[in-house]
C-alpha cells in the first residue's frame, strides 16, 4: 500500500493540471476549472499521434514477440553453434547507444529505400528483441515438457499441443514478453525522431514539443497522461492475467 502511494502521489498534481485552465504561483490548487488544456493538447494533434504511437508499439510487439520466442526455445532446448557469441549479438542492443543506431542505420534504410514507418518499427523491433528473449528464455527454462509429450502419447497432433497445452501454459510469460515490447515501441523518441523523419508524429515527440515551451502546463498534463494510461492499464492486465489460474493443459 505504502508503495502504490508512494508511487501514484507525484501523478496527483499531474491530475490536477489536466483540468486547470489557470494555476499561478503560490495558489495551492487551480484558480480556474475547464478543458483549456484537452483542447489545446488535440490542436497539437494528440489524437493522431496517439494512434501513431498505438500502431507503432502493437508493430513492435507482434513482430519482437515470436522472434523472441524462437530465439529463446532455440537456445533452451538445442544445440546452438557459438551460444555465446549469439547470446552477445541477440543482447547487443542494450549495449549500443539508440542516438549511433539510429544515425547510422538511418543512411542504410535511406539508400535501400525502406519507408521510415518501416524503418523506426525495424529498429525498434530490433531493441525490444532482447527483452522478449530473455522473458521467454526464462519461461522455457520452468516449462516442463511432460505435459506436450502426454499429451503426444495420448494421440494430440502437433497442432493440438500447440494450441491446447504449449501456448496456454506459456500464456503469462507472452504476455510479458508481448508488454515489454509494446513499451519499447509506445515509449521511443530517439529512433522515432531520427529515422522517422518527421513522418511520423508521436505522443513522446508532442509530450517532449510542449514540454519545451511556456504557458503549457496544462496540455503537458494532458499528453503526459496519455503517454502514461495504455501501458499501465496493460501493465495491470498483464498482472491479473498472469496471476490468473490456468488450469490442466491436458
Amino acid at each position: 500500500m505504502a508503495l502504490a502511494v508512494w508511487f501514484l502521489l507525484p501523478l496527483a498534481p499531474l491530475v490536477m493540471w489536466l483540468f486547470a485552465d489557470r494555476w499561478a504561483y503560490p495558489a495551492p490548487a487551480p484558480e480556474a476549472w475547464g478543458f483549456d488544456g484537452v483542447r489545446a493538447a488535440l490542436a497539437q494533434g494528440a489524437a493522431a499521434a496517439f494512434m501513431q504511437s498505438l500502431g507503432l508499439g502493437l508493430a513492435v510487439s507482434a513482430v519482437a514477440t515470436p522472434l523472441g520466442v524462437l530465439a529463446a526455445r532455440a537456445l533452451t532446448y538445442y544445440r546452438v553453434p557459438f551460444p555465446a557469441f549469439v547470446n552477445a549479438v541477440l543482447f547487443a542492443p542494450l549495449a549500443l547507444p539508440a542516438f549511433a543506431a539510429a544515425f547510422g542505420l538511418n543512411v542504410l534504410l535511406l539508400r535501400l529505400h525502406i519507408p521510415p514507418a518501416a524503418g523506426v518499427m525495424l529498429i525498434l523491433a530490433v531493441y525490444a528483441l532482447p527483452y522478449t528473449t530473455y522473458t521467454m528464455r526464462v519461461a522455457y527454462g520452468a516449462h516442463d515438457l511432460g505435459f506436450e509429450e502426454e499429451a503426444r502419447s495420448l494421440g494430440a497432433s502437433r497442432r493440438q499441443v500447440l494450441l491446447r497445452v504449449h501456448l496456454p501454459l506459456l500464456a503469462p510469460a507472452l504476455a510479458r514478453s508481448a508488454f515489454l515490447a509494446f513499451l519499447v515501441g509506445w515509449s521511443d523518441y530517439v529512433i522515432t525522431l531520427l529515422v522517422g523523419g518527421g513522418s511520423m508524429v508521436t505522443v513522446p515527440m508532442l509530450v517532449a514539443s510542449a514540454a519545451s515551451g511556456t504557458g503549457n502546463d496544462a496540455a503537458v498534463a494532458v499528453l503526459s497522461v496519455a503517454a502514461i494510461l495504455p501501458p499501465l492499464i496493460l501493465l495491470l492486465g498483464v498482472g491479473l492475467f498472469a496471476r490468473k489460474p490456468q488450469g490442466d493443459p491436458a
